[in-house]
């Protein structure tokens, strides 16, 4: 191979792909999404909120009313004395949202039942505003049955909240603070990072591949230059169209939402402190059961934020950069390896579905074992995945926060180097032939067979 053709081929494909009006949309459009992503669930939460609620209360129990306190949403009124069929008819005569029944108190059970009557189901809001103030009103009367004085008060002070401190040992057993949280939030973002990196350039190098085999333009290019220059150079050439456009994503998301949080106001965005835990429990739900509200009021703490900043100074951002572009590089040259074969070997998209299946599922088994890493770094399925090249490039940039073994990481990247030798020699191999096949659907046997073909 010539360097020389490469670098013209990566100028061609740069510059080609640079100039189309579709990259330029694509660049000023997408960042617009991503501050949208960003902004519109803090902003749909703020205003997605029930407002001028008027809610009746039926309470024979005697001790609920009291508890259920107006808010700038609801409004509560007390109509303990009035028949509860009597009110269910006049609902549109007292202009109610909803009627709420509570039952006299259970002596045996020294609780009430609760019922709610409306026209309209009940919003989530208001149903479990109402049974946490009822929660509320049984929990101090029975508390209040025991007639102790201040048991309330006991029972807050008896409560605890501790939280562990983590400290790491250096060789001369000096103690420094970390926080493990710290090092979740890291590998969990390396991990998203890095695969999608992956995932998205070597698609386009198929999609680049597809274009110009089902144009005939590459039996021009491939008169001027060999099979295999112009597969590498288009790796490159597309590596590189693909960075300036997520650097420009990263540049102009971040000045959509930094200027829409000073134009509203930070505080403004974030609204309702009942409505960010709300987020934080939907968040915690996504991320298989991790407690983001636990972890970020810990993190909040005086304590919590010195162990998080020495954390963060502790933490050798040299590596980490990088390994991060060691494997990158090397993940994105052996995948993009693959799909560049595959995309020679069909005439358009909808023939791919089979031959990438055997592609992508490493690299999905990758990213589900990364994800969960910080749970356990040192596993045997985490080390493996470390190691094992097809899936080493997500799962080790996952490790790596939690602190591996300078021998672990060089072995991991020495089996990365020589699988993509071995790999991109024999995608080479693929993408010579299947380039300027046509009128044929390729299989697996056909793959097979070109590869053995000297």
């Amino acid at each position: 191979m010539k360097l020389r053709n490469i670098n013209i081929i990566i100028s061609r494909e740069y510059l080609t792909r640079v100039k189309k009006k579709s990259f330029l949309l694509t660049t000023f459009l997408v960042p617009v999404l991503f501050a949208a992503m960003c902004i519109l669930p803090s902003v749909i939460m703020f205003m997605a909120k029930d407002t001028d609620k008027k809610v009746a209360v039926v309470d024979q129990s005697g001790i609920v009313m009291p508890y259920l306190v107006d808010t700038d949403a609801v409004d509560y009124e007390d109509y303990s004395t009035e028949p509860v069929d009597s009110m269910k008819l006049r609902f549109d005569e007292l202009g109610l949202d909803a009627l709420v029944v509570v039952s006299p108190l259970d002596s045996v059970q020294r609780s009430v039942t609760v019922a709610s009557y409306s026209a309209k189901p009940l919003s989530m809001e208001l149903k479990e505003g109402v049974q946490s103030k009822v929660n509320d009103a049984v929990e101090d009367y029975r508390l209040a049955l025991y007639e102790i004085g201040d048991l309330k008060q006991i029972m807050e002070d008896v409560k605890s909240d501790i939280s562990m401190s983590t400290y790491t040992l250096d060789e001369s057993g000096e103690e420094k603070i970390t926080s493990s949280e710290v090092y979740m939030i890291i590998s969990m973002l390396l991990s998203i990072i890095i695969y999608m990196f992956i995932a998205m350039f070597s698609g386009m190098v198929m999609q680049s591949v597809i274009e110009e085999k089902s144009s005939r333009v590459v039996e021009v290019l491939v008169s001027s230059v060999k099979a295999t220059e112009l597969m590498f150079g288009k790796i490159i050439g597309v590596a590189c169209v693909a960075l300036t456009q997520f650097f420009l994503w990263i540049i102009l998301t971040l000045v959509l939402v930094g200027g829409f949080s000073a134009f509203v106001g930070f505080d403004s965005l974030m609204g309702d402190p009942a409505q960010t835990e709300q987020m934080m429990e939907m968040a915690q739900m996504q991320m298989g059961g991790v407690d983001m509200t636990e972890m970020t009021e810990t993190m909040a703490e005086e304590e919590g934020m010195g162990a998080v900043l020495s954390t963060l100074k502790d933490i050798d951002w040299v590596q980490m950069i990088l390994a991060f572009i060691i494997y990158f590089a090397l993940g994105y040259l052996l995948y993009a390896s693959f799909f560049a074969a595959i995309g020679s070997a069909v005439e358009n998209e909808a023939d791919t579905n089979q031959l990438q299946m055997p592609v992508t599922v490493p690299l999905l088994l990758a990213f589900f074992i990364a994800i969960y890493a910080f749970n356990a770094p040192d596993s045997p399925i985490v080390w493996w995945g470390s190691m094992i090249p097809f899936t080493s490039p997500i799962v080790m940039l996952a490790r790596i926060p939690f602190g591996v073994p300078m021998w672990e990481l060089v072995l991991s990247i020495v089996l990365l180097l020589a699988t993509f030798a071995a790999c991109g020699w024999a995608s080479a191999k693929i993408y010579k032939i299947g380039i300027l096949m046509f009128g044929k659907k390729t299989t697996f046997k056909d793959l097979w067979k070109w590869l053995k073909q000297k």
